[in-house]
């Protein structure tokens, strides 16, 4: 605690000897539960700010779990306003760059609690890592390290003869308050929001007496702006449209003439069949060439903006009969082959059920003998193979098919 200051000052050295036993981090936070009765209003950004439903409204009797425990449905909230509401603290999540101040509100009296992270620098994943925020409870979260939206990727992980240490923080936890009867909402943020920038621009801090947080002397620095600028955040059970639109046939894209912004679904996800379980999905890419180099190599990049508990499989077709129900191996002119490419299962990133955009990146970068292609109507099939759970699949970055180089083949 700093003198004058209306708040508090938390962090953590995490240290792994070298003779100690191997060990992971999969998560570590702070934690706040605030009094229900007091804090009913959760700000996170100017356009994230609300009334909150109360815990009790989580429990049985008022609410109903969905697909996974977080998601609940509240269908006898204590207040009717939020009846019908699914409530989950994924929601609410929020990328690193952008996850600076978020806290709750007391109207009577007028309290604010802020939780504040001045610098990214302690953080996993980089600025465009999805992380928690607050929630109901009333909580709020301090994310030191998660491996939420990344799955095992991102967890630490230390051998035996590993030494290892990392300072976590500091970060802040404000509190401000109002003397006057004004409703409180507006200033409240907007002095939490002023209060955020202070400490962003005092970083790094030259209060910390560890000899483990480098001084301001003893740091270099760059900086930069990325503009993220999404009009909507996807809304809970969006992944079992799906199946809605496209019961029993692919979805298609015809090149020349399909949008992807309105022709694509956002994920390559399950199809969930009339007795509760779930098959695998193929995409397929329709396109034409006014000639084929037989001889050439073709390249098609595949980036991946996430993927969970995924196989994705490319097939190409040539002159593909309608309506033949093919199995999920690669077929041309009607002769079974195995895939042309397979990543293998891949990812953990649960970004599907936690309505994200994106986790961890991957690119692939897959050769396509000029064989395999001809003049005229061709169809790249892309199948998303694992179908266990509505959570499993893949979200695309971009899709590009490359002729041969033909400086190269001269």
């Amino acid at each position: 605690m700093l003198r004058g200051s209306s708040g508090f000052y938390n962090y953590g050295i995490y240290e792994h000897l070298e003779k100690w036993p191997a060990f992971t981090i999969d998560n570590t936070r702070i934690a706040f539960k605030l009094n229900k009765d007091k804090f009913h209003y959760m700000a996170i950004a100017d356009d994230r700010q609300r009334f909150m439903p109360l815990p009790d409204d989580r429990l049985a009797g008022r609410g109903q779990v969905l697909a996974y425990p977080e998601a609940v449905l509240l269908y006898n909230p204590v207040e009717p306003q939020f009846k019908g509401e699914v409530d989950d603290k994924y929601q609410y999540s929020c990328e690193n760059k952008d996850n600076r101040v978020h806290g709750w509100i007391c109207t009577n009296p007028p309290v604010g609690f802020w939780q504040i992270t001045p610098s990214d620098e302690f953080r996993s994943g980089g600025p465009l890592k999805q992380c928690l925020t607050s929630h109901v409870g009333p909580t709020t979260l301090a994310i030191l390290h998660s491996a939420h939206y990344s799955g095992e990727d991102m967890v630490l992980k230390f051998g035996p003869n590993e030494p290892w240490k990392k300072v976590f923080g500091p970060v802040f936890f404000y509190l401000n308050g109002l003397s006057d009867g004004d409703d409180p909402l507006i200033p409240l943020w907007e002095n939490a929001k002023q209060q955020m920038i202070n400490e962003v621009q005092a970083w790094p801090y030259d209060f910390p007496a560890s000899e483990d947080f480098q001084p301001a002397n003893q740091r270099g620095h760059f900086s930069g702006r990325l503009l993220v600028r999404d009009s909507r955040f996807r809304q809970y059970g969006l992944w079992e449209r799906y199946a809605e639109l496209y019961p029993d046939e692919r979805l298609g894209i015809q090149i020349g003439s399909s949008d992807y912004e309105t022709d694509w679904f956002f994920a390559q996800v399950t199809r969930k069949k009339d007795d509760d379980t779930y098959e695998a999905t193929t995409w397929q890419i329709k396109f034409q060439l006014d000639n084929a180099d037989e001889r050439g190599t073709y390249k098609l990049r595949l980036a991946l903006a996430t993927a969970h508990a995924s196989e994705l499989q490319k097939f190409s077709f040539h002159d593909l009969t309608d309506g033949e129900n093919l199995p999920l191996k690669v077929r041309i002119n009607k002769v079974a082959d195995p895939p042309l490419f397979s990543t293998g299962l891949i990812g953990k990133d649960n970004t599907i059920a936690r309505h994200g955009i994106h986790g961890l990146y991957r690119l692939y970068n897959i050769e396509v003998p000029g064989t395999q292609l001809q003049k005229g109507d061709n169809t790249i099939f892309l199948t998303q193979s694992e179908s266990t759970s509505p959570f499993q699949g893949v979200m695309y970055d971009y899709i590009r098919l490359e002729g041969p180089d033909q400086t190269q083949r001269n």
